[in-house]
């Protein structure tokens, strides 16, 4: 499935490729044929690589680890039974992310200062940020400091073309000693690029999630770092609520339209990615479904279920995890709604949302000595809660109905540990459609609490807690070896 996702690629994403070449290869230096990338096609082409990596064959992964769907045929067949090998995720790993999205916000970083334009910049180490901590989420240690230098930079010196693989620690917290930057200090630079001026600013052609509202940027960079820090919270208590206590006195994402959601287009060849392996694509039979998210929201009398999954006449028609009979072919399945995927295509691929911000805070005023104005976990979890229901097109006075008829499930209760569970919970429904987010989550705390799928083989018949090195890496990195298998936990999974 890696090879032909490849076929859909959109147009955008061609331009990174020219972002890995420091100068097009035209010999002459005219006006009309510039030999530098600019920023604002480096943003778009950037955005759009960190979607299709949070949304494409690494989502379908995440859907049927998660119980979101199961796998029927394909990839997902043999992930929903926890075999995962080297050979996955190839293309994720060079197309969309080291070489996509990850040198595009580094081009656009080293361009924004050349051409005096920090707001390019900003959002470059905002994005930056993310990208590498959802790839070191997946993968463990990673190249990091010394990635990217596959050419020379005028200010780095010589390229690294066997990068070394920094631990996951150092990557979230620093390392002077070997001159790694913590991912914490790189979005508080991109957050403080933003207030700078700018000659150049992105604008609604290139900003393909804020539409150039620097803003929205910085509330978006301080929930990232409340995000990143509850990553690390079980490893690194006091520095999380140190830096989300930082983030709590400036401004965060509050509203659901300050949600960070890359927007794509309408037609084939420009839409989401998610929108496209579900309806569109020659493998969206590949998934469908599972009868373990349906029962799941059907036992809490969820009004989102029906937003969010289609019911083919009248009912929902899904299959269990792990299940290997014969798969009727005259039988239309339940799929995930346009509400998710978005109407026609147009997304958004949903990074990082209201909804979710307020479940991180929850958990943190339960678990961290953190200082939250005029809220508690309850109040916090409730609104993460409503916030997610308002995103997915539940009336308000439906939503205040359920609240009433259903108090048991939207108020706090029990233990902290029965509390975050509670929480992890609600938020693992919220994260419809993100699932790699709710299996960061799922290794850091073991909640939601999951059965095993049938028929799982795997390394031990559990769920992995990791993605393993992509085989071309192994082969040509010997940093990469020996290569950790997907039961071997990554650094802040201490669950």
């Amino acid at each position: 499935m890696t090879t032909r996702l490849l076929k859909y690629i959109p147009i955008v994403l061609l331009a990174v490729a020219t972002t890995s070449c420091k100068k097009y290869l035209d010999v002459n230096d005219t006006p009309n044929n510039p030999l530098e990338v600019q920023p604002a096609q480096l943003l778009a082409s950037g955005l759009s690589g960190a979607a299709f990596a949070a949304a494409g064959d690494m989502n379908r992964f995440g859907q049927v680890i998660m119980d979101y769907h199961t796998g029927t045929a394909g990839s997902p067949s043999t992930w929903d039974i926890y075999n995962t090998n080297g050979a996955d995720f190839g293309n994720q790993w060079r197309l969309d992310l080291y070489d996509g999205s990850l040198i595009a916000f580094k081009d656009m970083i080293r361009r924004g200062d050349e051409l005096d334009s920090k707001a390019y910049s900003g959002v470059g180490k905002i994005m930056l940020g993310y990208t590498f901590a959802f790839t070191t989420d997946i993968w463990g240690d990673i190249p990091y400091s010394q990635a990217l230098k596959g050419r020379d930079y005028p200010t780095e010196g010589n390229s690294v073309l066997q990068p070394r693989l920094d631990k996951q620690e150092d990557i979230y917290k620093g390392n002077a000693g070997l001159g790694i930057q913590s991912l914490f200090d790189l979005v508080r630079e991109g957050i403080a690029d933003l207030d700078a001026t700018s000659a150049l600013k992105p604008g609604t052609k290139d900003d393909l999630i804020y539409g150039g509202n620097l803003a929205n940027w910085k509330k978006a960079g301080y929930t990232l770092l409340m995000k990143l820090a509850l990553q690390i919270s079980k490893r690194e208590p006091a520095l999380a609520a140190t830096v989300i206590n930082e983030a709590l006195a400036a401004d965060y994402i509050k509203s659901n339209t300050e949600n960070m959601g890359v927007k794509f287009g309408n037609v084939v060849g420009s839409q989401s990615p998610l929108f496209y392996l579900i309806n569109v694509s020659s493998f969206r039979d590949e998934m469908l479904v599972s009868t373990r998210y349906v029962t799941r929201l059907q036992a809490l009398n969820d009004p989102r279920l029906d937003r969010w999954v289609t019911k083919p006449s009248g009912n929902f028609v899904t299959l269990d995890n792990g299940y290997r009979g014969t798969i009727p072919t005259n039988t239309t399945f339940s799929r995930l709604s346009t509400v998710i995927t978005g109407l026609d295509g147009v997304g958004p691929v949903r990074l990082l949302t209201n909804a979710q911000r307020a479940f991180i805070l929850a958990e943190a005023a339960l678990t961290l000595d953190i200082s939250i104005p005029d809220a508690n976990a309850d109040a916090l979890y409730k609104e993460g809660i409503r916030a997610s229901m308002q995103d997915a097109g539940v009336e308000n006075t439906a939503i205040d109905a359920y609240f009433a008829a259903n108090a048991a499930v939207v108020t706090l209760s029990g233990t902290v540990a029965q509390q975050v569970e509670q929480i992890i919970t609600q938020k693992y429904i919220a994260l419809t459609g993100n699932p790699l987010e709710a299996w960061n989550d799922y290794r850091r705390t073991g909640y939601p609490v999951m059965a095993e799928h049938q028929n799982a083989v795997g390394i031990d018949g559990k769920r992995p807690v990791r993605a393993q090195y992509i085989d071309q890496e192994v082969a040509r990195n010997p940093n990469f070896s020996p290569a950790p298998l997907p039961n071997v936990k990554v650094w802040w999974d201490v669950d």
